[in-house]
């Protein structure tokens, strides 16, 4: 019915770079804000970055002036772009979109199923 699909995870240098990329398909009627979560072992899961559809961004202290949030309206794709890659960073980092499925009225969350990021030191 509806798919989120992340891509772009991998194994990085500490001080490197990745980007992340997350595609909604399906019977979506209308995307509402998308984010990214991230959860290291043995914690709980917490927000990364956000967005709404018209382009407001918000960030965890741990990640601002290191990571961006951007999303293409068109494709449906959401995307973290990721510098300065530190160790603590290393987790599966989930997309989160709220999104309207055709033919219903209510928005719901919907989740990925996660992409690995390893930094290394």
């Amino acid at each position: 019915q509806v798919q989120l699909v992340e891509s772009g995870g991998g194994l990085v240098q500490a001080g490197g770079s990745l980007r992340l990329s997350c595609a909604a398909s399906g019977r979506i009627s209308s995307l509402k804000d998308m984010g990214w979560y991230r959860q290291a072992p043995g914690k709980q899961r917490e927000l990364v970055a956000a967005i709404t559809s018209g382009g407001s961004a918000n960030y965890a202290d741990s990640v601002k002036g290191r990571f961006t949030i951007s999303r293409d309206n068109a494709k449906n794709t959401v995307y973290l772009q990721m510098n300065s890659l530190k160790p603590e960073d290393t987790a599966v980092y989930y997309c989160k979109a709220e999104l309207v499925v055709a033919g219903l009225t209510v928005g719901m969350d919907w989740w990925g199923k996660g992409a690995l990021v390893t930094v290394s030191s």
